[in-house]
């Protein structure tokens, strides 16, 4: 999904090769987080396991805008960012199944993806450790005179974090590029909102350092296009950060180990959050436009799956790391 040099695709939804690009992206997701819950189920996947479902539109709308060169870091719900980055089914889920083949080597697991050569920069287990990172790689633009840029994803409960006013303070301060783009899905784990954090207008805290700041429907993928494809350009042209809130919904539990409904959150609410399903809001759209029919989507779904289970073959068939790469990859010489 990212973008070359010079691409200034439409934010709207009038173009319908964009428009299938974006389903696709977002079809991929769903499917690929689908099999993910089966294969936790099944003890394929270890450890935590947060899945992306519901939240589609925000990956797919805001990574679809960018550049090969730019950057992106994110939080420990990273599967989808990492494919509408552009990183491979196969690599995800052999990563997640703790394989060789992962992008980690099987090293990281389901909250530490990363691809170098994507500028795809982690999947961050620490809440908000990672937003003084990305204010770093700001810098580290400016300091290169560069126009890349950097998202920065995180959930809302990070806004609360030390680590998040320090980093938006130097990013204020020193006009870096920097996108800062929060998946507010409502819920810190099992917390509300409005139950831990006095401004429930969370992108208001952007004026605190002097800093563009933003709101869009996350569910609508080419509302997050136009928000974030001006804070973009804001950065690539000015070197001005922005704060985005992102107001989404994830339709799982915060993890695997965690409730669907029935505990923080009620059966009701989250049917009534479903009916806005960023997916099926696109689907219905193309239809009504022309742009795509029954058979067609259909055909599309099919393939999607084929491809995930492609990953899942792959990742089952790749061999889990030997015993010695304990050692391997645990200090760095820097002297050579």
């Amino acid at each position: 999904m990212a973008k070359k040099k010079g691409d200034a695709r439409p934010a709207s939804g009038s173009d319908k090769a964009l428009n299938l690009e974006l389903l696709r992206s977002m079809l991929l997701q769903r499917r690929f987080e689908e099999r993910c819950a089966e294969a936790y189920a099944l003890g394929k996947i270890g450890g935590f396991c947060h899945l992306y479902i519901g939240q589609e539109a925000v990956s797919t709308g805001s990574l679809s805008l960018l550049r090969p060169d730019d950057y992106v870091i994110t939080t420990y719900r990273d599967h989808g960012q990492a494919l509408a980055r552009g990183m491979t089914p196969r690599s995800v889920m052999a990563e997640l199944f703790g394989r060789v083949d992962g992008c980690a080597r099987g090293k990281g697991g389901s909250m530490h993806m990363f691809d170098k050569e994507l500028n795809f920069l982690g999947g961050h287990g620490i809440v908000g450790g990672h937003v003084p990172l990305a204010a770093g790689v700001g810098f580290a633009i400016k300091y290169r005179s560069g126009d890349q840029v950097i998202i920065c994803f995180m959930g809302e409960s990070v806004v609360n974090t030390g680590a998040f006013h320090e980093a938006l303070n130097m990013a204020g301060l020193w006009k870096l590029p920097c996108v800062f783009l929060i998946e507010n899905n409502r819920y810190g784990m099992g917390t509300a909102l409005e139950r831990a954090s006095a401004i429930h207008d969370i992108h208001e805290r952007g004026a605190a350092y002097n800093m563009a700041r933003d709101f869009v429907d996350g569910q609508d993928v080419f509302a997050v296009r136009k928000t974030v494809g001006e804070a973009i350009e804001r950065a690539r042209k000015e070197q001005l950060p922005t704060l985005i809130d992102v107001r989404t919904y994830r339709f799982m539990g915060h993890s695997m180990s965690d409730a669907v409904s029935g505990t923080y959150r009620s059966k009701d609410e989250l049917d009534e959050y479903m009916k806005r399903d960023p997916i099926a809001l696109l689907r219905v759209q193309m239809e009504e436009n022309g742009e795509i029919s029954q058979d067609e989507l259909h055909a599309l779904d099919e393939e999607i799956k084929g491809i995930v289970q492609d990953a899942w073959d792959f990742a089952d068939q790749s061999p889990e790391p030997p015993l010695e790469a304990l050692y391997e990859d645990v200090l760095v010489d820097t002297t050579s």
